[in-house]
Parts: C-alpha cells; sequence; structure tokens
C-alpha cells in the first residue's frame, strides 16, 4: 500500500518532543519528520525568509505523499502558516491540510486559566511575532485578559549543545522566568513557546512559583490532533497506518541522529535531503 505519512516539520530539534507525543498517542499512523537543520535557526530571521523557508519545507512533504502536515516550530507557525494556509494551500494542494502549534496550545489555555493572566516563553522570532498575544485574544472567547512575553535567546543553544543541568542554563533559565513575573505577578499559565523548552522542564519547575500551570506544547498539540482527525475523517481516512516514522534533515545525517537521541531519548537512522 502507498504510504502517505503525516508530516512534520521542524526548522531543527525540537519538534520532536510534539512528534514524540504524538506518536504515542497515535501510535498506529505512518510519520515522516524534517528538520531543516542546515538553515536554522529560525527564531533570528524575518518574516519573509522563514516563510520562504517553510513553505519549501511544506511543498517537499507534499512531494512525500503528506496529505496533513504539522509544522512543529513555534517560529515557523507565528511566521509562516498563515500565509501559507491562505495564500499556498488553494493554489498548490486545496484538498491537503497544514496545522500549526500556536492555536492549539492558545485554545488549551483559554480552557485552563483561572484569571486570564498569561506568560509566554518564546525564542526572539515567536516573541517579536506578537502572534500569541493575538490569537489569545482572537481565539480564548475573552477569558485571556493579560498576555506578556519573555525572549529566551539562549535557551536553544542550552538545549542542542546539551548544556542542559549547567550553572549557565540555570543562570538564564532563572533570569528569564524572573524577567517575566516582573512583567506581570499574576500570571497563573505559562506556555512554553518553542518545542526545545520541555528539555529544560526541571530547571524551569525550580523558578516558577507554585500553583502556574506549565503547558508543554507535545502533549497537547497530541491531544488537538486525535480531536481534528475525528472532526475530519476524510483527512484521516488518507494517512497510511503502518506505525512507521521516517527522519529526514537537511544537514548530514549522523549530526542530526546524535541530537534527535537527546530528544527522543532513543537512537535514531536518519538521511539526508534538499529542498
Amino acid at each position: 500500500m502507498k504510504r502517505t505519512p503525516i508530516g512534520i516539520f521542524d526548522s531543527g530539534y525540537g519538534g520532536l518532543t510534539v512528534l514524540k507525543e504524538i506518536v504515542k498517542t497515535l501510535p498506529e499512523y505512518d510519520f515522516l519528520y524534517l528538520g531543516d537543520n542546515a538553515r536554522n535557526p529560525y527564531g533570528t530571521r524575518s518574516f519573509k525568509v522563514v516563510y520562504e523557508y517553510t513553505l519549501e519545507a511544506v511543498k517537499y512533504l507534499f512531494s512525500q505523499n503528506c496529505h496533513l502536515i504539522i509544522i512543529a516550530c513555534n517560529t515557523a507557525s507565528a511566521k509562516a502558516l498563515r500565509n501559507i494556509q491562505q495564500l499556498n494551500l488553494p493554489k498548490i494542494a486545496p484538498e491537503r491540510r497544514v496545522l500549526g502549534v500556536i492555536r492549539p496550545s492558545v485554545e488549551k489555555v483559554a480552557e485552563i486559566t483561572k484569571n486570564g493572566h498569561v506568560g509566554v516563553l518564546g525564542t526572539v522570532g515567536t516573541v517579536t511575532s506578537e502572534s500569541y498575544p493575538i490569537e489569545l485574544q482572537k481565539w480564548s472567547e475573552g477569558r485571556v485578559k493579560s498576555t506578556v512575553q519573555e525572549a529566551c535567546p539562549m535557551w536553544v543553544p542550552i538545549v542542542e549543545n546539551n548544556e542542559i543541568e549547567t550553572e549557565g542554563a540555570e543562570y538564564f533559565i532563572k533570569k528569564n522566568i524572573e524577567n517575566i513575573f516582573v512583567k506581570d505577578k499574576e500570571i497563573d499559565t505559562l506556555i512554553l513557546g518553542c518545542t526545545h523548552y520541555p528539555l529544560l522542564i526541571n530547571s524551569i519547575q525550580k523558578y516558577v512559583p507554585k500553583g502556574v500551570r506549565i503547558l508543554e506544547q507535545g502533549e497537547i498539540v497530541a491531544e488537538k490532533l486525535v480531536d481534528y482527525l475525528v472532526r475530519h475523517p476524510e483527512i484521516d481516512s488518507k494517512i497510511s497506518k503502518n506505525a512507521t516514522i521516517e527522519f529526514q534533515t537537511t544537514e548530514v545525517a549522523k549530526n542530526f541522529e546524535e541530537k534527535a537521541a537527546l530528544f527522543l531519548e532513543k537512537e535514531v537512522s536518519a538521511h539526508t535531503v534538499h529542498l
């Protein structure tokens, strides 16, 4: 039978935390993970460049028989997803779908916040896009009253260089969390707005005040994806279900495999592709 996997795209490795949770939830499905590691990070790049790179990845995954793609990257979701959905899909693949990670996170926040004060920790690109404040205002049905953000430019390098449990990591994590609570002491829900950040959760929890809910996107996206597939059986029926996962990268495969093992806690085999 022809393989038609769910495509999972990220600028690098962070999307592996999303893939990990989706596979736990939908183990029978086929998946194709694509990391644009040769051109990451996306967080500091312009809207135009992120849009162009992300569109290239989407077109490539379509060529690999993906009828559904999850952009498991906050920066790409913030800077490219809307244009791709509204401008490109109707022309190149009107019957296919591309989803992101911001909308599911926003919907979850609206469900659980008690006082409407929300904090977002993210990359420079995600924070400057203002996507979270805009989407929270739009989709929370008035439940979110205040959204403050904090850019954490050192967190991704800390994870990717495996400096997670070092004094340097503790310094930057403590600093950024203190900064966001200075902006709003009433935050009751904190979004980890980058898919790398769950690997720092043990340190993050040390500095977040007790009682504050910390949202990791992997579980949320997996939960919302299940709901999406139930509501869209016409998409679900096009996805093959042989319980396979394929890993592709624009970098040297060996480099990807070494770092991917850190995120997935197991060895993986990948191969290099060109977009």
